[in-house]
């Protein structure tokens, strides 16, 4: 093969070069050092001249995107590989327009161009994207991010609505085939290792009531309740009354069967309607995954909302997907997956609360438990594939995966943060001074988890 290097006195040098024995690059290939390019073997002066602007425009990328450790091959057989003493996965742009579409919008063709299959990795795409974040976070200061959330279209009751439907009512059959049996949309918690994804979301239900100090005879108002699996297990285990709040037809319509069906009907009611809309006085107040939908021009109207409905003796928490800076959802997530959603920081969320003089009495960050949810719900959906492919076509297929997998990505180097805030009336003194009751509560819990396991029963 040939190889164009460029030496310290700013000249290009070209040499005859045989691939390696033993390479991961094929013959043809070559290798990006500092100041080194792959260069067409015969392609004339035409091709010469369009390689030259090709290996400047994958470059400025890999510069751009920080260095990452990840190669990049391109539609003529050639690739670029930054230096590196371990093999690295690769990126394979298949035709010269993707390369410019990438070079122009990287942030959101990466996942445009894949989802219609002209972009793809070599080795696992969540690790490519992992390593693509890690560089950009090198890369990127986030003071630099500013307020661009304000470009967004704000959430009023009619496109919250419109939104929800978007993704939560694809049909309850796709998510059933890739998520646990109580079809639990949100980061489960895994406080033992080993455990299936169905034991971390009882267990992320169990965490969430523990910090809720739930007791039998309380009322509790939820708002975006999914499928309704915790306002079942609320009441269930419990025995608190449940008012849940959901936007998404689909959804309320499996909650309130499945209540039926278990004899809770009673004791949980299913709301089809917007948090907006939220009245009465309860006991407690959980969202557990729905702020990421509401958008910070909303936040103090939330805080109003929930400040007229919590006792003055009420807790409350909200679980929440956030970021350590504000910063607007990338745009092909916007597009795609969930319009009008926005992950906030703590400094943002602290608008729900500090204008009704609420007190923050816990924070906890649970990301990595998200990065690993992520890592059940991409295998379970690889299984059911040519599923997905057959009811909805390979584009969408692969729009979900590189969600999946860009979503794992973020949770793993700290794009994206998770966390679970308790609060409480300013004026509240019923409030326990330490965690020991949620701690003994949450051996008492394991204690019967394991002695159902050990009976073959369900705890």
């Amino acid at each position: 093969m040939l190889r164009d290097e460029y030496d310290v006195s700013g000249q290009w040098q070209t040499t005859q070069t045989q691939g390696p024995a033993g390479s991961s690059l094929p013959a043809g290939d070559a290798v990006l050092r500092p100041g080194a390019h792959a260069a067409p073997a015969a392609e004339g002066k035409a091709g010469r001249r369009a390689w030259h602007w090709e290996r400047w425009l994958v470059r400025r990328l890999w510069q751009w995107a920080g260095s990452p450790p990840v190669a990049v091959k391109l539609f003529g057989g050639h690739s670029v590989t930054p230096p590196a003493k371990e093999a690295v996965p690769a990126i394979h742009i298949k035709d010269r327009p993707a390369l410019w579409k990438l070079f122009v919008d990287p942030l959101f063709q990466f996942g445009e161009l894949y989802m219609h299959g002209r972009l793809e990795t070599e080795g696992d795409l969540a690790d490519v994207l992992e390593r693509v974040f890690r560089g950009l976070e090198k890369r990127f200061h986030p003071g630099r991010m500013g307020w661009r959330w304000l470009l967004q279209p704000v959430n009023t009751l009619t496109r919250s609505r419109a939104n929800a439907a978007h993704h939560y009512d694809l049909g309850n059959d796709f998510y059933r085939k890739w998520l646990d049996d109580q079809m639990v949309y949100t980061c489960a918690y895994f406080p033992r290792p080993g455990m299936t994804i169905e034991e971390a979301q009882v267990a992320k239900m169990e965490h969430v009531c523990r910090k809720l100090r739930l007791a039998p005879g309380m009322t509790v108002l939820e708002a975006g309740c999914g499928w309704g699996a915790l306002a079942l297990h609320m009441a269930r285990h419990y025995g608190v009354h449940v008012t849940a709040y959901n936007v998404s037809r689909e959804q309320i319509a499996f909650a309130r069967e499945r209540a039926r069906r278990e004899g809770l009907a009673d004791r949980v009611t299913f709301v089809d309607d917007d948090w907006r809309n939220m009245r009465g006085s309860f006991d407690r107040f959980v969202s557990v995954g729905m702020l990421e939908h509401v958008g910070p021009p909303n936040y103090r109207l939330l805080g109003k909302v929930v400040a007229c409905c919590l006792k003055s003796n009420g807790l409350g928490l909200i679980h929440s997907i956030g970021r350590n800076y504000a910063a607007p959802v990338n745009a092909w997530i916007r597009k795609y997956i969930f319009p009008g959603g926005y992950a906030p920081s703590l400094r943002e969320m602290t608008a729900i609360f500090e204008p009704f003089n609420f007190s923050i009495l816990d924070v906890e960050n649970i990301r990595l438990h998200y990065a690993e949810t992520l890592q059940h719900w991409r295998k379970r959906f690889e299984k059911v594939w040519d599923e997905v492919v057959q009811q909805f076509g390979e584009t969408f297929a692969r729009m979900w995966r590189f969600y999946l997998c860009c979503s794992q990505a973020a949770f793993q180097t700290g794009g994206l943060q998770l966390f679970q805030v308790v609060f409480a009336h300013g004026s509240n003194n019923s409030i326990p001074q330490t965690r020991e009751d949620i701690y003994r509560r949450a051996a008492l819990t394991a204690d019967k988890a394991r002695s159902a396991s050990e009976q073959g029963v369900d705890a």
